[in-house]
């Protein structure tokens, strides 16, 4: 009897820990650089990944972006300066816009 309510037991606790394991899914981050000829090239950096972004007549994107907090570069073309975003977070499987992002001289 000890034993059936052991397995019982065992199997209810392995049921619970699959569950409690699921992966999270990336996301990704958006914007538009304004002058759409100053955007050069976009990054997003954390602690753990870099990943630089696709760049198409001053829009951005960077796809599959682990949920977390990231700091997103900006790189200017001469004569407008680069632009440094902190604090963007990504949450589990949601897409972030930045919105229009001005660039200045």
């Amino acid at each position: 009897m000890k034993n059936t309510y052991f397995k019982i037991s065992a199997f209810f606790v392995i049921v619970i820990n699959l569950f409690s394991f699921t992966a999270l899914k990336p996301g990704s981050i958006t914007g538009t650089v304004i002058p759409a000829m100053a955007l050069k090239d976009v990054w997003v950096v954390s602690t753990h990944d870099t990943v630089r972004g696709l760049v198409m007549e001053g829009n951005f994107s960077i796809l599959n972006v682990k949920p977390g907090t990231y700091k997103v570069i900006i790189n200017a073309v001469e004569p407008y300066k680069d632009a440094i975003k902190e604090g963007v977070s990504v949450l589990d499987g949601q897409p972030v816009d930045m919105g229009e992002i001005k660039l200045t001289r």
